[in-house]
């Protein structure tokens, strides 16, 4: 939610800031600005909509500075508007935040008592009046009064500030909420985001929680909020610049679906090899003696990695033998949960970033839990606060709805369980050479799925005027289900619903008739037959059956509208196939209706506040 970008060097900021927010508007927003310091002072540009607004005004008006700021905002406080978005001045300053000042309303009494009067509706506008207020208070400079703001504040955020007194500084600082910084041949950059900065900046800084940086172009200095220095080497990252762009796609969601078969290939590399059960996961933190001593696994997710993490609890439980749950990070947070030594607690997130499950993987670390991440972006927020990192290799996935990153995930947690397994002495080495060989097949057998999308779209013409849907699964097909109906859902705006095919006797039979659509996963599993008879039941009431089915199985075909076919595969990866033909669903659905596919309406792709 909301994208920083922020430029200390010797070109002109202005188009490298709306270049870099063009690559953060998959975090949703709903308005933009820049504040840039044109050697007269800083002035600000700011528009409400889409980021081609504020190139218009930026047509009008001339910023010729080299040191700036910009920002897309998604409201959280005050309605989208002009002068709610972002950046707020206060005096000689100007800040972007992206996060939450849960104190927020006894700073604005506190201020507004001093005579304070505040020109927007947001919690952001407090920073800019704490950090001028400090100015005039004796702070020596920008970074003095940025930190005495700051130990004001609760909450999370991720800031950049800019003075018209100091031309060539930007103050940077982060709590619970994305900043990295980037570094390049004449420039320092900082953004929410890696992809905001990859086209101008190769090496990088994940900045720390309670920490602070200072920027201009010769250099960057990182201190922690108290003053104590800090000593961390930028890093180059592994992803190109190709991999966040179009690449001839119409939208990003398709590209990404056909890099699946890459993006599973490279989280598997390094870690299977064909013909063998041994498993090499480096770096997750788990020794062989503490795998044996899990008594619990215990996911912990939001979305579509909470679908992730449900097809992994079956993994965990079917190779490994240990009991597993899966809690939405959420409401994790706001319970009392029972977290105790031997719990293993898998976290997992896209972006690594993602608040709620942030909040749960530090309370059950309080609690002797060891905990893993499941992660995208190398160094995140999450990993870090992790005894050991699984991470995924998808790249950068810019479509708000997510598609290769699930599928990682899914990857990732496979071979996880696949180790464990071993480990606990559970699977035997044949077994987990078979899986190994299924596995290594998976990449060829999607890219045959995401290339040949003619029967999804046709699913998705024959379905255009369907104002509702629902999906059925039995075993790992239900959180597959349960992604189907979230895909449709997010893109194209149809309601959707997932259910345990097991329900259907339960409730969902009576939506049933002859205008639903009914997408049945339903693979040559061990719940084949099972899910084939809930296909039964809905053709008696005259429903409209969508299956996803094996290849070749002319019982399900005698009885579905469609068949969306899959390879024959070991059920163990079938998730990683079943899913590929409801992603195509979902993008054709809402293509077929015009809508922005890589930007859902009132979504964000980074969730970094409650």
């Amino acid at each position: 939610m909301c994208g920083i970008v922020a430029f200390a060097g010797v070109t002109t900021c202005a188009p490298v800031l709306v270049e870099g927010l063009r690559r953060l508007e998959y975090r949703g927003y709903d308005s933009a600005g820049l504040a840039v310091h044109t050697g007269r002072g800083i002035e600000i540009v700011r528009a409400v909509g889409k980021l081609g607004r504020l190139a218009e005004a930026l047509q009008k008006r001339e910023l010729p500075g080299t040191v700036g700021i910009g920002h897309t905002r998604w409201a959280t406080h005050g309605r989208p508007s002009e002068r709610n978005a972002h950046p707020h001045t206060s005096g000689p300053v100007a800040v972007v935040h992206n996060g939450i000042i849960e104190n927020h309303a006894a700073l604005r009494r506190e201020l507004e008592g001093e005579g304070v009067v505040f020109s927007s509706d947001t919690d952001t506008e407090i920073v800019a009046h704490l950090v001028a207020r400090a100015l005039a208070c004796g702070a020596t400079n920008l970074e003095a009064a940025v930190r005495v703001a700051l130990g004001r504040v609760t909450g999370a955020y991720a800031i950049a500030a800019v003075s018209s007194n100091e031309p060539d500084v930007i103050v940077v600082a982060k709590q619970d909420s994305p900043l990295v910084l980037g570094r390049a041949d004449d420039a320092w950059l900082a953004a929410s985001d890696i992809p905001a900065i990859l086209a101008r900046a190769r090496d990088f800084v994940l900045l720390e929680d309670g920490e602070l940086a200072v920027l201009r172009r010769t250099g960057a200095r990182i201190t922690k909020l108290d003053g104590t220095p800090v000593e961390r080497a930028p890093k180059p990252v592994d992803w190109d610049i190709d991999q966040a762009e179009k690449g001839g796609f119409s939208h990003f969601m398709a590209k990404e679906i056909h890099e699946q078969p890459r993006a599973v290939e490279a989280t598997l590399r390094g870690r299977i090899r064909r013909g063998s059960g041994e498993i090499t996961l480096d770096g997750i933190g788990i020794s062989g003696d503490e795998a044996k001593a899990v008594r619990r696994v215990y996911f912990v997710a939001c979305g579509t990695s909470a679908h992730a993490a449900m097809v992994g609890r079956y993994w965990i439980e079917q190779l490994a033998r240990v009991p597993a749950t899966v809690e939405i990070a959420s409401e994790v947070r706001y319970r009392e949960p029972v977290f105790e030594e031997g719990d293993l607690v898998v976290a997992v997130s896209q972006s690594g970033e993602t608040a709620d499950t942030l909040a749960a993987v530090k309370a059950a670390k309080t609690r002797g839990a060891k905990i893993l991440a499941v992660a995208n972006v190398l160094h995140s927020a999450i990993p870090r606060a992790s005894d050991g990192a699984l991470y995924t290799h998808a790249g950068p996935e810019i479509g708000v709805a997510s598609t290769k990153c699930f599928t990682t995930q899914l990857a990732a947690m496979l071979v996880f369980a696949l180790w464990l397994g071993r480990a606990r002495g559970t699977l035997t080495e044949a077994d987990a050479a078979r899986a190994v060989d299924a596995l290594l097949r998976v990449p060829g057998q999607m890219k045959e799925l995401a290339s040949d999308g003619a029967k999804a779209e046709a699913v998705a013409h024959a379905t255009r005027d369907a104002r509702s849907a629902l999906f059925l699964g039995r075993g790992t097909a239900f959180p597959i289900a349960l992604e189907g109906a979230l895909k449709l859902k997010e893109v194209s705006y149809v309601h959707a619903e997932g259910y345990a095919a097991g329900e259907m006797k339960h409730g969902p039979i009576a939506l049933v008739d002859r205008d639903l659509p009914v997408f049945a996963i339903c693979p040559k599993d061990r719940n084949h037959e099972k899910t084939l008879s809930n296909v039964q039941e809905v053709r008696a009431r005259e429903g409209r059956v969508i299956a996803i089915a094996t290849h070749g199985d002319r019982d399900v075909a005698a009885l579905a509208e469609h068949v969306l076919e899959i390879p024959e595969a070991d059920e163990l990866v079938l998730p990683l196939l079943t899913v590929v033909p409801l992603q195509l669903v979902a993008y054709y659905a809402a293509t077929l209706r015009g809508l922005d596919v890589d930007q859902p309406r009132n979504l964000a792709k980074t969730v970094t506040v409650e």
